[in-house]
């Protein structure tokens, strides 16, 4: 008796370890990505900021109409009315943006890219934008949604064609599809206000007959989504926008559950899939490579997401498309820049803000439905995470920055769109510098200020690092919430993925207020039973660990290749 009684209690002495904890299903050997492979294990100088007080901060800043900083308001009523019977609003793409405001085109010209991420980005840090100073921004933003132009779906501005002859961009797929992207997130965040069922369906109806329409042949540079045809135009095919169709249209048969709606997402992954090499755009295909991740794990497809996340990471090898389009897996100068999005070979090396952080949003609750990808997804949020600081003007020291004089006018809340390798053949001045923070406003229009170099359309989605990151008790592991941006999940049970980049097992603290169990997707093991307070946990060398927050006692059984606890799958394979 006191022998058994002697290893019981070394079991409950070893929280966090798994030799005394049951296992449920079979552990997950880890896929791992060439071009994550290449960045390092721990980016230097390795420098977390809170994400989530940028956001607050950004939204404080953004949406005051009485703002007295030397550029003014960033935000304005627009009461053209169009689309829908009722004032909308606009915020400026950039700081002191000549072709907007109330002013200039009637105050029309504002983008939804802005306003949507905005809206996200508070969303996720659980501020309510249906009831905020007065205003229902919700409501308001849905004059996007273009029935003036019989598209009948959301696109970036509330007038096309106000917008073009202001300065905007002509036709580009990829404008077309995120927005609708974005409300579905919205959408997701605050679905009881008038009006979002229908437009929902609307988009959902629209991307389910073009797709009819293409018939897996997305070669064009746009879609008329009012004549229903596929449009070549001088901007490069985009055929990544498959990956934004699929994404949407499976959230809206997650919504309705309308099998038309599975269909058509199944239709356009299989279009993305049939690609011959990485057709990656802009900012669409990582939704792609989670849509057949998902459909993989609750629709029994066996599409190749492995080969999605190569074409992402590796970018586009096809002169015919955007050449070099990836992610970047550097080192410019001092700084790490790996994991930033955009050009890989524009000027040696191009990243840019939005984009590298709009990707975290699918690829992070990828790893629930496919657990393979735990590692080294991990490890590229690590990189990205870092790297991503450097957008702020707050976080750059003067010499490698664009607009160092001004830096102070942003309060470190607007940051520039981009970063470049080098800039020294548009500034002689930085020659040898490297990297460069920099904005694209001034170069668009003539008489552009030069504090439009500060991008709020790039800022403006930080939110989803805001509501993904958090830090832990070891510099370099990070807590990475895996349901936030799920919109359309069944996400019963908080997920964490946790990455040791260290060589050696590191213990990390999480806390609970309840008793909570601790299961891990990667080694199906528990971690911890009937914890709470500060509860440890070890995580081996340079492995990650996708750890399920259950109800302490709560059961688990294997069906097959599914974990369910209860009726709900937490597990898939």
């Amino acid at each position: 008796m006191k022998k058994i009684t002697s290893i019981l209690s070394l079991c409950l002495l070893l929280v966090g370890i798994y030799s005394c904890n049951t296992q449920t299903g079979m552990p997950v050997a880890q896929t791992s990505l060439p071009r994550i492979d290449q960045m390092p294990a721990v980016p230097q100088p390795l420098k977390i900021i809170n994400w989530k007080n940028k956001t607050l901060q950004f939204d404080s800043l953004v949406f005051n109409f009485e703002n007295r900083a030397p550029y003014g308001p960033l935000i304005w009523l627009d009461s053209s009315a169009r689309n829908f019977d009722q004032v909308t609003y606009g915020i400026y793409t950039v700081i002191g943006d000549v072709r907007q405001g109330p002013k200039n085109n009637n105050g029309e010209f504002h983008e939804a890219l802005t306003s949507l991420n905005s809206l996200l980005s508070a969303g996720l840090m659980g501020i309510d934008k249906t009831s905020q100073h007065g205003f229902n921004y919700v409501k308001m933003a849905q004059n996007y949604f273009n029935s003036g132009t019989k598209w009948n779906i959301v696109m970036n501005n509330t007038n096309p064609a106000v917008a073009m002859a202001g300065g905007g961009y002509g036709r580009d797929w990829w404008y077309d599809v995120y927005p609708n992207v974005l409300y579905y997130g919205v959408a997701a965040l605050f679905p009881k206000v008038e009006n979002t069922t229908f437009i929902q369906r609307s988009i959902a109806d629209q991307f389910c007959k073009a797709d009819s329409v293409l018939k897996g042949n997305y070669n064009y540079s746009y879609f008329d989504y009012a004549q229903m045809k596929g449009i070549v135009n001088n901007v490069p095919k985009q055929q990544d926008a498959a990956g934004g169709h699929a994404w949407v249209l499976y959230s809206a048969y997650c919504k309705f559950g309308d099998e038309r709606y599975l269909n058509s997402a199944k239709s356009a992954t299989e279009a993305l899939l049939n690609q011959k090499e990485s057709r990656f755009y802009e900012i669409l295909l990582p939704f792609g490579a989670y849509t057949a991740a998902r459909l993989n794990a609750e629709q029994g497809t066996n599409y190749d997401v492995t080969k999605l996340l190569n074409w992402t990471f590796d970018g586009c090898q096809d002169k015919d498309g955007r050449y070099g389009w990836g992610v970047i897996a550097d080192k410019w100068g001092d700084y790490d820049v790996s994991g930033l999005q955009g050009s890989i070979t524009d000027g040696g090396g191009y990243g840019f803000f939005m984009n590298s952080v709009a990707m975290a949003w699918p690829l992070v609750p990828m790893v629930k439905y496919e657990p393979q990808y735990a590692k080294t997804i991990g490890k590229y949020m690590l990189n990205a995470v870092n790297a991503s600081r450097l957008f702020y003007p707050d976080q750059v020291d003067n010499v490698h920055q664009w607009l160092p004089e001004l830096k102070d006018l942003t309060n470190g809340i607007i940051g520039y769109e981009g970063i470049r390798k080098f800039d020294d053949y548009n500034n002689p001045a930085l020659k040898g510098i490297t990297p460069v923070s920099i904005g694209d406003g001034p170069k668009w229009v003539k008489g552009q200020p030069k504090e439009s170099m500060f991008s709020l359309y790039s800022t403006s989605i930080v939110g989803v690092f805001g509501a993904i990151v958090n830090t832990t008790d070891v510099d370099g592991i990070l807590a990475l919430d895996c349901n936030a941006t799920d919109f359309y999940g069944e996400n019963k049970y908080p997920v964490y993925l946790y990455y040791n980049p260290y060589p050696e097992a590191k213990t990390v603290t999480c806390t609970s207020a309840v008793s909570i169990d601790l299961f891990d997707l990667v080694s199906k093991k528990y971690f911890s039973k009937g914890g709470s307070g500060n509860i440890s946990i070890s995580i081996p060398a340079g492995e990650a660990v996708l750890l399920v927050e259950l109800p302490a006692g709560t059961q688990l059984k294997a069906e097959g290749s599914k974990v369910k606890a209860g009726k709900v799958v937490i597990a898939y394979k």
